[in-house]
C-alpha cells in the first residue's frame, strides 16, 4: 500500500467519514428522551456504518496497486455506491424524524459531503491533487540492487560502468549520460578520453537512427505500472520521490524497472522528471 497515492478528494472522504462516525454518538432525537444512533441498529448500519465502510473501501482501493473487485465492481466503485446509499437513507430519515437531534443532522451533512466527495474526486481537478506531497529533497536513489550498474543521482560513478546523472561526480574521464563531450587540446572534442574521429558524409547518412538510451526518472504523482504482456491489471505502482529506470520506449509509453527489478509499462509519462 502506498499512502502517497491518496488524493485531496480522498482526504475529504476520510474527514467526512470521521465526522459521520462521531455523529453516531450524538443525541439522535431532539425530544425529552436522549438516545443515539447505536440504540437503533437499522439506522446505525444503514447510515453511519455504511458511510464509514464505503469510505474505507474507497481509500483502500486508492492505496492498493492491484485492483480488487466485489460483485463485479472495483472496491472504489462499490464504496461510492455505499456512500450514496448512506446519504440517500439519511435524507429520508431526517425528513421522517419528528424532532431531529444533532446526531442525525450532523450525520446527514457528513453523509452528504462523503457521497459528494466520493463522486466528484475523479471528476474535479482540484480534488485530484496529491494529498501527501513528496519530500522537498531529491528522489531517493538506488544504492544497490538490480539497477546499480546504471549509477544513480549524486553518487560517484565507477569508471566504465553505468549511466551517470547531472551533478554526479564522474571518475576515469567517462562522460555522464546526457553530458557534453569535453574539448581536448587543439580544439578537438573528446568522448571518454578519446579524440573524436571525423565521419564522412556517407557514414553519417548510413548511420542508424539514434538508439534509445536508458535514463532515470521520477513521477509527479503515483502512477500504475502495467505488465509487458498487455494485461490491464497493474503489477506495481510508481510513487513520487523515487528514481525509476526507463529501459525502453514503446511509442509514448516507457518500459520502467522498479527497485526490485520488476519491469512494466508506464503508459502515462506526462510531467515526469528526468534525472
Amino acid at each position: 500500500m502506498n499512502i502517497r497515492s491518496l488524493t485531496r478528494g480522498d482526504g475529504v472522504v476520510i474527514g467526512a467519514a470521521v465526522l459521520l462516525f462521531i455523529a453516531s454518538f450524538l443525541d439522535y432525537s431532539g425530544g425529552l428522551e436522549s438516545f443515539n444512533a447505536w440504540d437503533m441498529l437499522p439506522v446505525v448500519m444503514s447510515i453511519y456504518l455504511a458511510g464509514v465502510i464505503g469510505a474505507a473501501l474507497i481509500v483502500l482501493h486508492r492505496m492498493t496497486p492491484q485492483p480488487r473487485k466485489i460483485a463485479g465492481l472495483e472496491l472504489g466503485q462499490f464504496g461510492v455506491a455505499i456512500t450514496i446509499f448512506a446519504a440517500w437513507t439519511a435524507f429520508w430519515t431526517i425528513i421522517g424524524v419528528g424532532s431531529a437531534g444533532p446526531g442525525i443532522i450532523i450525520g446527514f451533512i457528513a453523509a452528504l459531503i462523503l457521497a459528494g466527495a466520493a463522486v466528484a474526486s475523479p471528476l474535479v481537478p482540484a480534488l485530484q491533487g496529491q494529498l501527501i506531497t513528496a519530500p522537498a529533497t531529491t528522489p531517493s536513489a538506488y544504492p544497490t540492487g538490480a539497477n546499480a550498474a546504471y549509477g544513480y543521482p549524486g553518487a560517484q560513478q565507477v569508471p566504465g560502468q553505468g549511466y551517470g546523472y547531472p551533478g554526479a561526480q564522474q571518475q576515469g574521464g567517462q562522460p555522464s549520460y546526457g553530458g557534453q563531450p569535453q574539448p581536448a587540446q587543439g580544439g578537438q572534442p573528446v568522448q571518454g578520453g578519446q579524440a573524436a574521429q571525423p565521419q564522412t558524409a556517407d557514414q553519417q547518412t548510413a548511420a542508424p537512427a539514434e538508439a534509445f538510451a536508458p535514463f532515470w526518472f521520477a513521477v509527479p504523482v503515483a502512477r500504475p505500472l502495467y505488465g509487458e504482456d498487455g494485461s490491464t491489471a497493474p503489477i506495481a505502482e510508481l510513487a513520487p520521490g523515487t528514481w525509476y529506470l526507463a529501459v525502453e520506449q514503446r511509442g509514448q509509453a516507457l518500459i520502467a524497472q522498479t527497485q526490485d527489478g520488476r519491469r512494466g509499462v508506464l503508459q502515462d509519462t506526462t510531467g515526469i522528471q528526468r534525472g
